[in-house]
């Protein structure tokens, strides 16, 4: 009897608590993903791991605590498992020849892939919705492995160190993955921002 009454604290709780913060919880993941579907994946994933781990909160934090907690716990999941998977794309030659793109075998930038000053009166350009639009279609380019890098060095700001202990890397691999990234995304930018 008690078991059936458990069941049905969590079922009621858990429906209030869907009405409450599912918004904010979707905003949240799809803020650190990117990403409509795999966002609306994890809000369901953590509703369903609160309705079968109920007992276990004591509502010693608050219900959007707790929530939050399982939200993040899940993102993490989610880009160690980008990182240590990666897809990529069968046209994306970049993947295996990548610094032949930028360098020569010396090491010295070639001459077309030379980063270019980026002289520019805009001083905020994180604030420019048509930038931002450009910036996002560089990130979607990237592998998925280095996007997450990406995104958790510089949008979450996190350091290094609790990256590669969240996504199961060594140090060296996660430096290099970003530096890879960066490149990209800088030559991205350079095409589809600055020649436009």
């Amino acid at each position: 009897m008690e078991e059936v009454m458990n069941t049905t604290d969590a079922a009621v709780a858990i429906k209030c608590w869907v009405e409450v913060f599912s918004g904010e919880m979707y905003s949240w993941a799809f803020h650190k993903t990117g990403n409509k579907e795999i966002a609306e994946d994890i809000v369901q994933e953590a509703f369903l791991s609160a309705f079968q781990s109920f007992e276990k909160f004591e509502a010693k934090s608050h219900p959007k605590t707790w929530l939050f907690a399982i939200v993040n716990n899940l993102i993490a999941g989610y880009f160690r498992k980008q990182f240590r998977n990666p897809v990529i794309a069968h046209h994306d030659e970049s993947q295996v020849f990548f610094f032949d793109l930028f360098f020569d075998a010396d090491g010295n930038w070639l001459k077309e892939a030379k980063p270019e000053d980026w002289n520019t009166e805009q001083t905020h350009l994180l604030d420019d919705p048509e930038f931002l639009n450009i910036l996002q279609a560089c990130m979607e380019k990237l592998p998925e492995n280095w996007s997450a890098a990406v995104k958790l060095k510089y949008l979450e700001e996190k350091k290094g160190e609790l990256i590669c202990q969240e996504l199961g890397i060594t140090a060296t691999n996660f430096w290099q993955t970003l530096h890879r990234a960066k490149l990209q995304l800088r030559k991205c930018i350079e095409v589809h921002w600055f020649k436009k």
